[in-house]
């Protein structure tokens, strides 16, 4: 049973047990009515507690009944709270652990709540495209006030229980289990003739329309390409403009209205994508793992840095190597730098900064990291150096201990093969900056151990990283896809853009930063050592010269020197176009005969994705990503693709298949774009034939 019944003290007592979090599926509903019915219908009971097993109330609706008609099936959430409202016997929530969503909406439905201080409370709605939908637009306002209510609800931001205190939603909020105390509350309010709702509040605000205009200006100006928190602002002003029912109404339209936008399908399906990431067909969730109570990282740079943050972040004490002591000591004191900045702006306290540094443990001897159960290269991206690192580590680390290289092109079963324990080799892809970027590609290489990988996806969660399993290939997932990418606006600049309207088209997409700005930020001499290997390996991939030039007859590289594509300020990232940069497209373009044309931001757009499509299709065909969502999350969470487009391949779908193609086969007929890329990857052309997405 998902909603256990028992009497205590002519109490009865209905606990939530809905693993892992207690949701509301429709069995849990079920059992909530069926309860409080049973309980109205024995004289024995006085009141009526509802709490939540495994120390959560409840985290809201089930997401395996997401996009099924269970979801909406009766008793719906809205049904449960009629029920609970109209409860002639009391009804108490005993809050802890979480209230997310509508295990908050279900809380305020009934008459009374007891909460522990540190549960968290929230409507997060608004982070899938929606809100709530079962009256908590309505209810909240009436029990913490407009504007607090406002806040929580547009945002969708996690509080914790003791900073509503002293509002309407809560009774009393206390230390530890709140069950006690609700059970008490319940048979000391069980006499009353009335109890209170959360829909008779009247809502008391002064001057509530100025300020819900307000609110939404701010709402339009800060969120304009999400639908859904002006409709939130909509929602909770008709809480103070209507009569309840009537609001109640509008709340439910509204949220059938934002369920079939493209962003909230956008934002849902990066939802379940992050969760389906996790899922690896061919390791079982009850794979043993490795313990992890020791890290090393080789490189004190600003990646190895970045790393060993993240495993200090976690509690993991790290072992840092540099082979030189004034390297050793520049990236400590970059550490502490970032730790002293991050303490400034109140996000942790001058004693975690010391207790994180202490944490970390520098050395110049591999001697020292033996015992460390995983260790992390982010050295110099040359296969001569990491051979040398590897055969170093293969001879000092203990057994058992996993060996990562944090390399983000190389071949990672060429690294295990110089190794005599390939199955204990992985790649442990970070993106820079390593202690913000949420991505982590997590690279299979062909021998790798699946109780590696296994402990290397549960190590991911518990440094808040989104991994990704990608196999192994030239530059894995998301750094193969970004060089079509990077190509294609190479290409545009030669047949007439230049890279300010390159930026600004993708930009306005929604790209957190268009290729060129991104080239600069990261390295242009990065992408030129790579683009002289490839020249090696890949004759048959056409890259255009201006890249190289940038860096062969100017030296830029970007913002670490204050001139790239773009000019810059010393200490300012803002990209200022370059005259030196202009008039080397302009001589560039007649040197290969190019006369400039004018190209559209619709076109740049479309070629800039689809480039990424069509590149994924074939990643997909060699088996490197385990399916299509798991690069809308690569791209999602490392390359700063819009989140309301849901990833490249999510916006393929939105758009049309079939008219992904067209385009694609449109492009094919202009010669400077590369025609034989351009040639639609046949997993596109089979998907179209059959009508099909992209899952």
């Amino acid at each position: 049973m998902t909603a256990e019944y028992r009497v205590e003290s002519g109490v009865a007592v209905v606990t939530l047990n809905n693993p892992p979090v207690n949701g509301l599926n429709h069995a849990t509903r079920q059992g909530i009515v069926e309860a409080v019915t049973k309980a109205n219908q024995d004289d024995a009971v006085r009141a009526i507690v509802i709490t939540g097993g495994s120390k959560i109330f409840s985290g809201g609706a089930d997401i395996r009944e997401f996009n099924t008609p269970r979801m909406s099936q009766a008793p719906h959430l809205g049904n449960v709270i009629e029920v609970l409202e109209s409860s002639a016997k009391p009804v108490v929530a005993a809050v802890s652990g979480t209230a997310m969503g509508g295990g908050l909406e279900l809380a305020m439905g009934c008459h009374y709540r007891v909460a522990a201080a540190q549960a968290q409370i929230a409507l997060p709605e608004v982070k899938l495209g929606l809100l709530p939908g079962a009256g908590g637009t309505q209810r909240l306002p009436r029990l913490v006030g407009l504007e607090a209510a406002l806040n929580m609800i547009v945002s969708g931001d996690a509080v914790p229980a003791k900073k509503l205190a002293g509002t309407k939603l809560f009774d009393e909020v206390l230390e530890g289990d709140p069950l006690p105390a609700a059970i008490a509350l319940a048979g000391k309010v069980a006499g009353a003739e009335k109890h209170p709702r959360a829909r008779d509040i009247r809502i008391d605000f002064p001057e509530a329309e100025g300020y819900l205009g307000w609110a939404r200006m701010t709402v339009a100006a800060t969120a304009p390409q999400y639908p859904a928190p002006l409709r939130c602002v909509d929602a909770v002003t008709a809480a103070v403009t209507d009569k309840f029912d009537a609001a109640l109404k509008k709340e439910f339209a509204y949220f059938h209205e934002l369920s079939v936008t493209p962003e909230s399908r956008a934002l849902r399906h990066a939802f379940f994508a992050e969760r389906a990431a996790q899922n690896i067909p061919d390791v079982p969730a009850d794979t043993p793992i490795r313990e992890i109570k020791l890290a090393a990282v080789i490189g004190a740079g600003t990646m190895g840095g970045g790393i060993a943050m993240n495993f200090v972040n976690a509690g993991i004490p790290v072992k840092l190597l540099e082979m030189k002591q004034e390297a050793l000591d520049r990236g400590l004191a970059t550490i502490r730098k970032n730790y002293e900045n991050t303490a400034k702006k109140g996000r942790i306290t001058q004693e975690q900064v010391e207790e994180r540094m202490g944490l970390l443990q520098p050395t110049m001897s591999y001697d020292d990291i033996a015992d460390a159960d995983i260790v992390i290269e982010a050295v110099f991206e040359r296969f001569d150096v990491k051979e040398q690192v590897f055969q170093t580590l293969d001879k000092v680390m203990k057994q058992g201990a996993i060996l990562a290289t944090n390399t983000s092109t190389l071949d990672v079963d060429r690294i295990a093969a110089v190794t005599a324990r390939p199955q204990d080799v992985i790649g442990t892809h970070f993106f820079s900056p390593a202690n913000v970027m949420k991505l982590l590609e997590v690279v299979r290489g062909e021998k790798t151990a699946k109780d590696v990988l296994a402990t290397v996806m549960k190590l991911a969660k518990k440094l808040k990283k989104t991994a990704v399993v990608s196999g192994v290939c030239d530059g894995f997932i998301g750094n193969r896809m970004v060089e079509q990418y990077t190509r294609q606006a190479g290409f545009m600049l030669e047949e007439g853009a230049t890279p300010a309207q390159v930026d600004g088209a993708i930009e306005r997409f929604g790209f957190a930063m268009g290729p060129f700005r991104m080239s600069d930020l990261a390295g242009n001499d990065i992408g030129y050592d790579i683009r002289q290997r490839r020249y090696q390996e890949r004759p048959d991939m056409h890259y255009g010269k201006l890249a190289d030039y940038l860096i062969e007859k100017f030296d830029r590289k970007g913002q670490k020197v204050g001139k790239g594509w773009y000019d810059y300020k010393p200490g300012d990232r803002k990209a200022i176009p370059s005259a030196e940069v202009e008039q080397l497209i302009v001589d560039y373009r007649k040197e290969v005969g190019t006369t400039p044309r004018k190209i559209s931001d619709a076109e740049i757009v479309q070629r800039l994705v689809f480039s990424l499509v069509n590149e994924a299709c074939h990643i997909l065909e060699e088996g490197i990503a385990l399916r299509a969502s798991d690069i809308d999350v690569v791209y999602l969470t490392g390359y700063g693709f819009p989140a309301y487009r849901g990833g490249p391949m999510q916006y393929a779908n939105e758009f049309g298949l079939y008219n992904v193609m067209q385009a694609m086969e449109s492009f094919a007929r202009n010669p400077h774009a590369d025609p034989a890329f351009w040639q639609p990857a046949p997993l596109l052309r089979r998907l179209v034939a059959e009508g099909k997405n992209f899952e």
